[in-house]
C-alpha cells in the first residue's frame, strides 16, 4: 500500500526526531529540504512544523544538517505564508548566522533566503549593517557564484547610503575576517 504525501512526510519527520544515527538524520533532512521545493507540499510541511524543525536545526554543530536546513528554508520562504511564519518566528537572525559558515552551499542558501525574506517590514533586519558589510566582502570573493549573488543583494536589496556606510566602516577593519558566530 502506498503512503499518502502527508503520511510519508510525517514518517520522515518522525524518523528525524527518533533516530540516533547522524547519517540517517542528514538523509531525512535532505529529503525534507527537497520536498520543500514543491509548493504542493507547503501546507503539509507547515502542518508537520517542518519550518520549526529547519529553524531549530540552523543552530546544530553539524555543517551538513545546517546546509540542508537552510536549503529547506530557502525553498519554503518563496511562499508568503511560510515567509511570514519565518519572520514571526525570529528566523532572520539564525539565517544571518549561517553567513559565517565555511560551507559554500550554506552561505549561498543563506544569502538567497535573506533576499526572499526581505519585505518592507523586515528590510531593517535583513539588510542590517553587519549583513551589508558581509555582502561587500562576499562581492569581492574569488568565488563567482558568491560574488555575483552578493552583488545582486547589494544592488537590489540595499539602499545606496547603507552600502556607502558599510564601505566606509569596512575601510577601518581587516577584510576577510569572518563574522563572529554568536
Amino acid at each position: 500500500m502506498e503512503l499518502g504525501r502527508l503520511e510519508y512526510l510525517q514518517a520522515l519527520v518522525t524518523e528525524f526526531q527518533v533516530t540516533d544515527s547522524q547519517e540517517a538524520k542528514e538523509q531525512v533532512l535532505a529529503n525534507l529540504a527537497n520536498f520543500a521545493y514543491d509548493p504542493k507540499n507547503y501546507e503539509y510541511l507547515r502542518q508537520l512544523q517542518v519550518l520549526d524543525l529547519f529553524l531549530d536545526t540552523l543552530t546544530e554543530d553539524s555543517e551538513t544538517l545546517v546546509e540542508f536546513a537552510i536549503g529547506g528554508l530557502c525553498n519554503l520562504c518563496l511562499d508568503k505564508t511560510n515567509k511570514d511564519y519565518i519572520l514571526e518566528a525570529n528566523g532572520v537572525e539564525p539565517v544571518i548566522n549561517c553567513l559565517s559558515s565555511s560551507n559554500e552551499e550554506t552561505v549561498m542558501s543563506a544569502v538567497t533566503t535573506l533576499m526572499y525574506l526581505t519585505t518592507p517590514q523586515s528590510r531593517q533586519q535583513t539588510t542590517a549593517l553587519p549583513v551589508v558589510e558581509c555582502m561587500l566582502r562576499f562581492s569581492l570573493s574569488a568565488n563567482r557564484r558568491l560574488s555575483n549573488l552578493a552583488t545582486v543583494f547589494l544592488e537590489d536589496y540595499c539602499a545606496p547610503p547603507q552600502v556607502e556606510e558599510a564601505r566606509s566602516l569596512s575601510k577601518h577593519t581587516a577584510v576577510g575576517i569572518p563574522l563572529p558566530k554568536d
